[in-house]
């Protein structure tokens, strides 16, 4: 039996602290190769994932906040926001499920998120094609411009390096 608790939670965030991605995860699923994977996924400020979506490989995504804020963007394929989720813990929005057609990301809004995550298996390393061109790499050095636009994209609203569309 697994148990996720304040204690498990701590760990995982004191562990996305001290990561340079500012990120960090516990695996719930055994191997790779399982057929479900759940993770826990503790999310610290300045942590950056760049949208992407699971297309090539056919698979949902299953978001929940356990602790925290966090938001959500999902984009078509130039990059225009289509949807604004803000996610907390006990509030209004606690999940989304995303299809694998769908372009994603998501920012933590508290100095404590902590989520959960759900798909399909077997892990399959994500092609080039299923991580947006329009949005900067996670070591670029627009990412800081990116994460401030991002706070505050609304739907129809797009990002362009240099000069964000508000």
């Amino acid at each position: 039996m697994k148990v996720i608790d304040k204690k498990l939670m701590d760990e995982i965030f004191a562990a996305a602290l001290a990561s340079p991605r500012k990120r960090s995860h516990y695996n719930l699923h055994e191997s790779l190769d399982a057929p479900i994977h759940r993770l826990i996924m503790a999310l610290a400020d300045g942590t950056y994932i760049q949208p992407h979506r699971h297309l090539a490989t056919g698979k949902t995504e299953l978001f929940m906040i356990l602790r925290g804020r966090c938001l959500m963007l999902t984009f078509n394929d130039a990059g225009v926001v289509k949807h604004r989720f803000e996610l907390e813990a006990g509030g209004d929005v606690v999940a989304v499920e995303s299809d694998p057609d769908t372009w994603h990301t998501v920012l933590p809004l508290s100095a404590d998120t902590i989520a959960c995550e759900v798909k399909p298996g077997p892990y399959q390393k994500p092609p080039a094609s299923d991580t947006a061109k329009w949005a900067p790499a996670e070591n670029d050095p627009r990412v800081p411009e990116f994460l401030a636009w991002f706070k505050v994209a609304a739907e129809g609203e797009t990002f362009n390096f240099g000069k964000s569309e508000h």
